[in-house]
């Protein structure tokens, strides 16, 4: 009988493991904008039209493909329970300075519709931490999306 519980254990943790080294760089970086962009409870043409940019601009995907990976980032992001598995595959394939860029370009996002909600701030900072960054790390990055968001306006 234990034998048989552990085997079904030891199953659900070997599938679990499967699915999380399935999981691609470019999902991953999509759920993390989508949930600054789903953030504040206000999905506006702006903040969504600012995922499809990051994405075209970071990863070799078509118009379609970029709205298919949003959608499944989407649909991901409303059953994750925390960003801790999108967040460590961005830990194994990014350096650090692309992981300063990766937290403005969040900044970035929660700044495209004018207005910066403190569930945005939150988000980001959790983010930030999981991703491992420095406190002077994670300031540099707010302070380089402020600045562009300054210079465009």
């Amino acid at each position: 009988m234990l034998n048989k519980i552990q085997r079904f254990f030891d199953d659900i943790l070997a599938n679990e493991q499967v699915s999380s080294d399935e999981l691609s760089l470019d999902i991953a970086c999509a759920v993390l904008l989508v949930e600054v962009m789903k953030a504040d409870g206000l999905i506006t043409n702006e903040e969504q039209q600012h995922v499809a940019t990051v994405l075209t601009k970071h990863f070799p995907l078509t118009p379609i493909e970029v709205d298919d990976l949003i959608n499944a980032a989407i649909e991901l992001s409303e059953n994750a329970n925390d960003f801790y598995r999108f967040t460590s595959t961005i830990n194994k394939q990014y350096s650090p300075e692309q992981k300063v860029h990766m937290v403005e370009i969040l900044w970035q996002l929660a700044l495209a519709d004018g207005e910066l909600a403190a569930v945005e701030q939150h988000i980001i900072r959790k983010i930030a931490d999981l991703l491992h960054l420095r406190h002077n790390e994670y300031m540099q990055a707010k302070t380089n999306a402020l600045n562009a968001q300054d210079q465009s306006s």
